[in-house]
């Protein structure tokens, strides 16, 4: 990326942008740094690139996201959040509404910082991908990333095979216009894990960077110096979602997870639309996708695999299958992958209310699952083997299974791949159908 000296930079005889087409001052990025002395309010922020057209929005769109890794969360908006469940307290429900507001408020004006507390499941998380993704619609550089890998790709960079070096992309994420950090408090709590996460929101605390930070542990146990930064009453607003933990002791293992599945409360088979202006192929494939998930709810035998691209309806199908198999028994488990690997990373910590062998044993003899999303998960050795010990069980005792993926089937791991394409056992429907938005959109 480019310091541009003044306001109005002369164009450079360059090769042809990729985000706008002209000779190119932002490296192809869409944004671009001014060079100014310290104290000017542009010091040290990203802005959009002067020769960026609004007409070309949606490339840069899909260019800001796959930058900003929320490309797998592009379905993580506001009005995908429901604020009304049922089966919550109206304390619970209250504190839903207030992260939702304050989330709102700063995606539509990121001053400061927005803290989003509260356990594993509860939607915050969700919050913090919407705040990204209207910030993308807005032409803003996002930065969604998990503290875990923000630590791994800072280590990663000091190795002789990185093609960036540690100091770009150290700047990069700490200069980002919105940096929305996933998880703090999860990482390992090493002396150079602390000064790295030290200096990156020191940095962001001084220059008042619009940041979103999600956790699920108590601020009291940050690096005091962190904890500082974060609970500034004059920075920071701080919304703490009171929803059910999947660690409190009041039922078995099965029914903590199954706290998951409240937040999709609102997609049954009832809730699910099938316009009626759509063409007859796409139309029939909705149908025959509908039918298909009805047809396992009411008879669960072997898996069901269902696939396809992003809001297609795969996770309102599979929320559906798991309500209907609520009806007549409380051991449904419905989880997304990512969340399911942080549910059994958590019990490393000292303070877990359960073992890792009570939870990883709860997830895969549930009597149903329903696993979300899957090949969006970081992708360790561990996650990868966790995973596999999970699927492989649940293929060689033929549990019912319902998976949702929008990855190719070639993209998802080797042995993974070996048991959800054995027709013995697993049954796979691709949904071809654009996403629910754009369906919506088409003029009947």
């Amino acid at each position: 990326m480019q310091n541009i000296s003044n306001t109005d930079p002369a164009l450079p005889d360059d090769s042809a942008c990729k985000v706008c087409g002209q000779a190119t001052i932002c490296d192809h990025l869409g944004v671009i740094r001014y060079q100014v002395p310290f104290g000017d309010p542009r010091f040290g922020k990203l802005f959009r690139c002067p020769n960026y057209d609004t007409a070309i929005d949606t490339r840069r769109q899909e260019i800001l996201r796959q930058i900003g890794h929320l490309d797998a969360l592009r379905d993580k908006t506001f009005e995908t959040f429901n604020t009304n469940v049922g089966m919550l307290t109206t304390l619970e429900n209250q504190s839903l509404q207030l992260a939702y507001q304050f989330a709102w408020q700063f995606a539509q004006n990121p001053e400061g910082w927005l803290l989003l507390e509260g356990t594993y499941g509860c939607g915050k998380t969700h919050l913090a991908a919407a705040v990204g993704n209207a910030r993308v619609e807005k032409g803003d550089s996002v930065i969604f990333i998990t503290t875990p890998d923000l630590l791994d790709h800072l280590r990663s960079a000091y190795g002789p095979s990185s093609e960036v070096g540690y100091d770009e992309t150290f700047d990069r994420i700490r200069t980002t216009g919105v940096l929305i950090l996933d998880d703090l408090g999860v990482e390992n709590p090493s002396p150079w894990a602390q000064e790295k996460l030290f200096q990156l929101l020191n940095f962001r605390y001084v220059e008042k960077l619009p940041t979103v930070i999600t956790t699920n542990v108590d601020v009291d146990r940050f690096d005091p110096r962190i904890r500082s930064r974060i609970l500034h009453t004059d920075l920071t607003r701080r919304a703490k979602i009171v929803a059910p933990d999947y660690r409190t002791a009041s039922g078995n293992e099965t029914q903590q997870l199954t706290s998951n599945l409240h937040l999709y409360a609102d997609m049954t088979f009832d809730s699910f639309v099938i316009e009626r202006h759509l063409p007859p192929a796409e139309r029939e494939n909705l149908e025959r996708a509908v039918d298909r998930a009805y047809e396992f709810a009411e008879n669960p035998r072997g898996w069901l695999l269902l696939m396809g691209g992003y809001g297609v309806g795969k996770t309102h199908l599979a929320a559906a299958v798991a309500h209907h198999w609520r009806q007549k028994s409380t051991k449904v488990m419905f989880i997304t992958v990512p969340d399911l690997l942080d549910y059994l990373r958590v019990t490393y910590d000292p303070g877990a209310g359960s073992s890792f062998d009570q939870r990883f044993q709860a997830v895969r003899k549930a009597e149903y699952l329903v696993l979300d999303d899957l090949g969006t998960e970081n992708a360790t050795p561990w996650a990868k083997e966790k995973l596999f010990q999970i699927i492989d069980y649940r293929y060689v005792t033929a549990l019912p299974t319902l998976i949702t993926t929008a990855s190719e089937l070639e993209q998802l791991n080797e042995r993974i791949r070996s048991r959800v394409m054995d027709d013995r056992r697993c049954s796979v429907f691709a949904i071809t159908a654009e996403g629910y938005t754009r369906r919506r959109r088409r003029k009947p």
